[in-house]
């Protein structure tokens, strides 16, 4: 029998840490992690989080095999990925009622549940005795499907399932207007149970639209119809939003710990590497201390301060819980993990030192993370006068799950037994990396053989619509209907998206339906939709802010826009002339 190498002890090591800490707890029937041994309660983000490891773990064994017996316990470390993540769907299946409620209402009643049991699957609360809208959990869910089905997991069976995640990016894809209760379950920072828009759930949901966007969900084995699509539109819309929110968590949070699992590891969700600097600077400056992070500036939950007896706190009085706020030891991990992605493995080294000083230890030496630290009652006083001086006590869960799950990530990053790329396969890490300057194609087709002679006749020379066949030429307005199509199912009883308009990313491409290519023409230039189309002068002004936007927003897409610009007899006159003007420098296409 071969000896084990010094990578395979290691990672039996990590093995027993994860089956005894993780594994251990998940449910055999329903493959959920209950939020402890006490409280049978499943949350879908910390299920997420928690499978993290043993995804990790999965491909390090799958790397690292030196022995049939590693090959076997990767496949088992994947199946239990698999069981947790096929578990939280079939938990959300059982509520497509709801998705397809909240598609139309945005109502935070219609909202599917953000936990559920982990023995049965089944819902724990009612409707309005929890502040379920969390759409950040929903899009973390999407983000780690797409990521696990890339790196080779199978976790979608059938088309209805496929039907149903379709659902489920089409219920999140209006987060940038959607109000919702955040990674912290609370809503707005005096805990009424107002629900805000949030910069956190914002960024996960941008993150899982592009991480959606055209994969097929049967992995190799599919074809066409297990293939989710995104209009890019709205991932864009949630981009803007969130630039103009950061380093601000939302209305009554100055700043949020947990927008570091947007700028890094797992969303990546944003993409000018001045303003990831910028909030990740901001946090460490204001909130990290010797513990950890606080989750945000005057955050009562947990303090000597706190009085459980109370829902909630008028604005005026969260000052007494300024600097006492409890530091959580989880965002040292998202820290070790950003900086593991920057490969800056000094800085990396730094805080995984500075955490594992305030672990718990084991009798058998395990290093367990604890949920959060918090000041004593006793020395409240001493740490108002002189903040961050005075020693804290370990509250909570130990292990904290979602946090000793990344901390193991962390571990494995470090010392070599996975890469970045492997925990990012779609490769979201490289967002901010500088693109290559974005060409604009422009198209100009005669809308008869009339238009064509006439343009000619000033050495313009198009072809009709009729001439460019097989691609068929048709308004945004039918590509906003064909969109509809997506995700329908008469056995799940979903629609569909809802029709919508579309914007300029979206008909700035070519789509192929069955045997035929479709080509569509912006939404802004169609003459019996908007009235002001007939202004030649405005319609050019579009033209122009159509271009520079596109120029702006393409550079995470593949391939080269194009604009189709159809010539009618409303637009022979001067806004033909401006258009054409503002093209002469541009490569115009003949199709």
């Amino acid at each position: 029998m071969r000896s084990r190498s010094n990578s395979g002890v290691r990672l039996d090591y990590y093995q027993r840490i994860v089956q005894k800490l993780i594994m251990a707890h998940q449910n055999p029937v329903t493959g959920l992690f209950p939020s402890s041994p006490e409280n049978h309660h499943a949350w879908i983000r910390d299920n997420v989080y928690c499978t993290l490891a043993v995804w990790g773990l999965s491909m390090s064994y799958k790397k690292m095999a030196d022995q049939d017996e590693d090959r076997a316990k990767a496949y088992e470390l994947e199946q239990s990925c698999v069981k947790l993540m096929r578990g939280l769907l079939m938990a959300m299946m059982q509520q497509t009622d709801k998705v397809e409620n909240f598609k139309m209402t945005q109502n935070p009643l219609d909202s599917l549940h953000a936990k559920y049991s982990s023995t049965t699957g089944q819902t724990v609360v009612g409707d309005s005795e929890w502040g379920h809208l969390q759409i950040d959990a929903i899009a973390l869910y999407l983000l780690v499907l797409a990521q696990m089905t890339a790196s080779g997991l199978q976790i979608i069976f059938n088309l209805d399932e496929v039907a149903f995640i379709q659902n489920l990016v089409f219920y999140i894809e209006s987060a940038y207007c959607t109000p919702d209760y955040g990674i912290w379950e609370r809503g707005d920072k005096t805990n009424h149970g107002l629900p805000e828009l949030n910069a956190s759930s914002i960024g996960m949901a941008k993150a899982a639209l592009e991480a959606m966007n055209e994969i097929d969900l049967f992995g190799a084995r599919g074809g066409p119809y297990s293939v989710i699509h995104v209009l890019a539109d709205e991932a864009q819309k949630c981009q803007a939003v969130l630039q103009s929110m950061l380093p601000r968590e939302s209305n009554s949070k100055e700043l949020d710990s947990g927008l570091l699992s947007i700028i890094s590891f797992p969303a990546f969700a944003v993409d000018d590497p001045i303003l990831i600097q910028l909030t990740r600077d901001t946090i460490v400056g204001k909130l990290q201390g010797r513990f950890g992070c606080k989750r945000f500036l005057r955050d009562g939950y947990r303090t000597p301060k706190e009085d459980p007896r109370r829902l909630y706190y008028e604005p005026w009085e969260l000052r007494m819980f300024e600097n006492i706020e409890c530091e959580w030891p989880l965002f040292f991990c998202y820290l070790i993990l950003d900086y593991c992605f920057q490969r800056n493995k000094d800085v990396a080294l730094e805080y995984t030192e500075q955490l594992e000083d305030i672990m718990i230890r084991t009798e058998d030496g395990i290093k367990l993370v604890p949920e959060l630290y918090s000041v004593p009652a006793q020395l409240v006083n001493a740490e108002y006068r002189e903040p961050g001086t005075q020693e804290r006590i370990a509250l909570g869960q130990c292990p904290f799950l979602w946090a000793q799950s990344l901390y193991i990530l962390g571990k494995l990053l470090q010392e070599g037994f996975l890469a970045p790329g492997e925990l990012d396969p779609l490769n979201r890490r490289l967002c901010s990396e500088k693109k290559p300057d974005v060409v604009v194609q422009v198209v100009i087709l005669a809308e008869d053989s009339r238009i064509r002679d006439k343009l000619a006749e000033h050495d313009v020379m198009v072809q009709t619509i009729a001439e460019v066949a097989p691609i068929e030429v048709q308004p945004a307005k039918v590509l906003s209907h064909l969109y509809t199509y997506l995700g329908r199912n008469k056995k799940l009883g979903l629609s569909g998206r809802k029709s919508r308009d579309v914007g300029i990313l979206s008909t700035s491409k070519l789509y192929s339906l069955g045997d035929k290519i479709f080509a569509f023409t912006p939404q802004s230039f169609d003459m019996e939709e908007y009235y002001t189309s007939h202004d030649s002068g405005l319609l050019a002004d579009k033209f122009t802010t159509n271009l520079a936007f596109l120029t702006m927003n393409w550079r995470h897409m593949l391939g080269r826009p194009i604009i189709i610009l159809l010539a009618s007899g409303h637009v022979l006159g001067n806004i033909l002339i401006q258009l054409l003007l503002m093209v002469d420098q541009m490569c115009i296409l003949e199709v």
